[in-house]
């Protein structure tokens, strides 16, 4: 533990290690001081092997449930769990311009309910995805420190009694791919993953409802500290932000019909598991809402004739 407490106040500085580089470093101490290979600890917390060589290199930052996990097999003693919570993952980070403001909101807001067409929100994408995606839009800037920016803003969301994160998905966004499926079934499984964090909720709008009313393009409501929310949407190159009460509470009861018109929480992660399953047999995911639908109206069916049917008494033995 005392180990712990002299990275985080900096003793040791003078190898310039990043806070996914030390966090790394000190699993691979615990690891190897318990005899355990790389490929032990992936099959023991159920994970693949480059995961952990990732984690432990510092190219990338681990969740809280893998800290908590190895810490208990490796028997470190709290140690891991601490250095993740005291850990600045992300230090140093710049947003485009006319994004810091909402960068800024994220790391202030009590909560965040958004809706998302078409593409991932950033505060769920993963690592690849975020890459995947910048690649297409930013060929000509940095790739390395924009993903990091992009991560920067799902921590405060993945922590104990983390703000309020509510996400609902047009069905669209777990259709179209992205660069390839093997990075679109690891994005479903973390959204599976984040839907099981306590503080976050993840539903999905069906794709085959007209009826449900849509809004014009993605957006998000943020609620600060202050009591006030401010509606937020883009366009190609920037951000827009309403605040006005009125145009906000318009936006908010547009928002609260449309969730209670999407699946519930546990069709949703059907929904997506189904996809994620799809991605990783290399096939399109379907349309499990019709499906579903369709499956519900059969039974139903045979339920009604079942009970319409002219009950015939039985004959009895003879004695």
């Amino acid at each position: 533990m005392a180990k712990v407490k002299r990275l985080r106040n900096g003793e040791g500085a003078g190898s310039g290690r990043s806070g996914p580089a030390v966090w790394g470093r000190m699993e691979v101490h615990f690891r190897t001081q318990s005899g355990v290979t790389q490929a032990e600890l992936a099959r023991a917390l159920n994970v693949e092997r480059s995961l952990v060589s990732e984690f432990e290199s510092g190219d990338r930052v681990p969740d809280l449930k893998h800290a908590e996990d190895a810490d208990a097999f490796l028997n470190a003693g709290g140690a891991l769990v601490e250095l993740w919570k005291e850990t600045d993952w992300y230090p140093q980070v710049e947003h485009p311009d006319w994004f810091e403001r909402r960068a800024w909101m994220d790391a202030e807001a009590t909560s965040v309910h958004l809706y998302q067409a078409m593409l991932m929100p950033g505060l769920m994408q993963t690592p690849e995805y975020a890459e995947a995606l910048l690649e297409r839009f930013e060929e000509d800037k940095p790739m390395g420190e924009r993903v990091q920016a992009r991560m920067s803003r799902q921590a405060r969301f993945r922590v104990p009694n983390g703000p309020i994160l509510v996400a609902v998905l047009d069905e669209s966004v777990l259709r179209n791919v992205v660069k390839s499926s093997e990075i679109m079934a690891a994005q479903c499984k973390y959204l599976l993953d984040m839907g099981q964090l306590p503080n976050v909720r993840v539903q999905v709008v069906p794709a085959d409802s007209p009826r449900i009313n849509r809004p014009d393009a993605s957006m998000s409501l943020i609620a600060l500290p202050d009591g006030t929310t401010t509606v937020y949407s883009e366009s190609l190159d920037r951000g827009h932000f309403i605040v006005e009460p009125k145009l906000v509470a318009q936006h908010a009861r547009t928002y609260d019909v449309l969730r209670a018109d999407s699946l519930s929480a546990a069709h949703s992660t059907a929904l997506i598991r189904d996809a994620m399953e799809r991605y990783e047999r290399h096939e399109a995911p379907r349309l499990v809402r019709r499906e579903l639908d369709q499956e519900q109206l059969q039974r139903n069916q045979r339920r009604r004739l079942r009970g319409n049917r002219t009950r015939l008494p039985r004959p009895r033995p003879r004695s």
